[in-house]
């Protein structure tokens, strides 16, 4: 390892009476680098948690849009490429997290949306997808705007753990009842499995095997995958078998597929279709801060400035637009599975996560990787999510140290935050879709033809189907409309925590005094 916990431990020290604490279990810091072979493993372990979420919204997508299986296989090709270029982008110009970013759920509901209106009016997939791709780069714009101008930044002096803390945990929730994990048919041995291996590694032998402790993830579903592709090859799993395994379908699959910008066409723009999409952005955004503040905790730095958050936010809208213009149907954002491997591996360096990107983005053309990815059973993914975000939520949890939980006020707004936040999209989820939504809040008495206006109802219903969104929006009014002092805010040793605008030195600034040792960057 380089020398960057010397230089963060020093970081630590110069704030004052309150430290910073540089998490134990990190092996390899925000700066390190570690050997290019083994990078290369662990940037892959990074992107494996993520597969659920990479493959299951292209072809949640593809589905809705009947996209014939060639130009499914195209589309998953091109989510890889799009999340190897924004995290590039994001790791060296952005805020300069190790964090990965792709597909998000938050634009889910309203590309569905957008999809079910064009499909009522008998538009081919198509033109659908041009349509998603210029509601996209049109709502992008907007967060790019937003980013690069400090307004989300400006936040950041109204967040204290109170907000923050309910947040994370939320994004750690999220995905609680997701069908990988709980569908009734599930194959609970293989995900018992795939579980008891992740856990295995990283928690039982770690401390016997170095690799047992920077490869848990991948040796767990590497493993779990062999038996299950056994179990399917010699008879014994049938294709309709939770946890069968199509070797077939990579046989099938292309080894080069074309991947380009305008690869579908030119898109074009709806202005009801935009601010619905912006709508899903805006609900992103507040998923992304969250994830910021929760990577920091997990890396052992001081908690993001207002000028990282700025160009975190900003360079999401531009991963956003390259999303838009090279026709994935959705945009770009941070991944919570992510965070939670540094958590359970210990590895945060930004170059392992580079180095990933890279290989994402050439694979990205391979379609045989594609396909193989996508022989990755439910099960095992089911497990992955109890895995990482578990680990997220915890993490949450972790920043209530810093707050006064004899205080009645924190202890209510708390609460509040965490059962709105499971409870409204539960309900959302009830109601069904946009559409639905809109005929319930039409008929709302007195302030009915205000709700039943689609674009009203569709912000509220893709906001209220956010979990972070909605428990992060009560946590940030109670939090900052009931009395309370700094100090029970835990906003006293927050602020003494927090990284110094001038510790986030940004890509240009750097190109700018080359001359300068990359240790001046401490909070990195």
């Amino acid at each position: 390892m380089t020398g960057e916990h010397d230089n963060s431990d020093q970081a630590q020290t110069d704030g004052g009476s309150v430290s910073r604490e540089e998490a134990s279990f990190v092996e390899y810091g925000i700066e390190d680098k570690p050997p290019l072979g083994e990078s290369i493993f662990l940037g892959v372990q990074h992107y494996l948690t993520m597969i659920g979420a990479t493959v299951a919204i292209p072809l949640i997508l593809a589905g809705a849009m009947e996209m014939p299986a060639a130009e499914t296989a195209r589309l998953v090709g091109t989510f890889f490429v799009v999340s190897g270029i924004a995290t590039l982008l994001q790791t060296t110009v952005g805020n300069r997290y190790p964090i990965v970013q792709g597909g998000t759920f938050a634009l889910l509901a309203p590309a569905l949306a957008v999809i079910a209106a064009l499909g009522a009016q008998g538009v081919g997939w198509q033109v659908t997808l041009l349509e998603l791709q210029g509601a996209i780069i049109a709502a992008a714009v907007v967060q790019v705007a937003l980013g690069y101008i400090g307004a989300l930044g400006k936040l950041k002096y109204y967040l204290s753990p109170v907000v923050i803390a309910p947040v994370i945990v939320l994004i750690g929730l999220s995905l609680i009842g997701v069908e990988d994990v709980t569908r009734p048919d599930q194959n609970w041995w293989l995900l018992g499995l795939t579980l008891f291996l992740i856990v295995l590694f990283s928690q039982y032998i770690d401390q016997y095997s170095r690799y047992a402790k920077l490869f848990p993830v991948l040796l767990g579903i590497v493993i779990a995958w062999i038996l299950a592709a056994m179990l399917s090859v010699t008879g014994i799993y049938g294709p309709e078998t939770v946890g069968y395994v199509d070797t077939a379908a990579v046989a099938d699959a292309s080894l080069i597929q074309v991947i380009t910008p305008l690869q579908w066409g030119m898109p074009q723009f709806t202005l009801a279709f935009a601010v619905g999409i912006f709508a899903g952005i805006v609900a992103s955004m507040i998923e992304s801060m969250g994830d910021y503040y929760a990577v920091a905790r997990i890396a052992g730095v001081g908690a993001p400035s207002e000028k990282r958050i700025n160009h975190g936010i900003g360079m999401e809208g531009i991963g956003n637009i390259i999303a838009g213009i090279l026709g994935t149907g959705n945009g770009s954002t941070s991944y919570g599975e992510n965070i939670g491997a540094i958590g359970i591996t210990g590895v945060a360096s930004r170059y392992v996560v580079q180095i990933g990107a890279i290989v994402m983005l050439i694979v990205g053309f391979i379609g045989y990787f594609g396909a193989l990815i996508t022989t990755i059973p439910a099960p095992i993914v089911g497990a992955l999510y109890i895995a990482m975000f578990g680990q997220i939520a915890a993490v949450g949890l972790s920043n209530l140290k810093y707050v006064d939980l004899d205080a009645s006020r924190n202890v209510f707004i708390i609460g509040i935050a965490l059962f709105l936040g499971l409870a409204i999209p539960e309900y959302m989820a009830n109601v069904g879709g946009a559409q639905e939504f809109q005929e319930i809040a039409s008929g709302a008495a007195i302030v009915g033809p205000i709700l039943g206006q689609q674009l009203v109802a569709d912000t509220i219903f893709v906001i209220g189907s956010t979990t972070m969104a909605v428990g992060g929006i009560a946590a940030f009014v109670l939090d900052n409309t009931i009395r309370g002092t700094k100090d029970e805010r835990g906003l006293t040793q927050w602020e003494q925590l927090a990284e110094d605008d001038e510790e986030f030195v940004t890509f240009f600034e750097r190109m700018r005094s080359s001359d300068e040792p990359p240790a001046v960057d401490r909070a990195d």
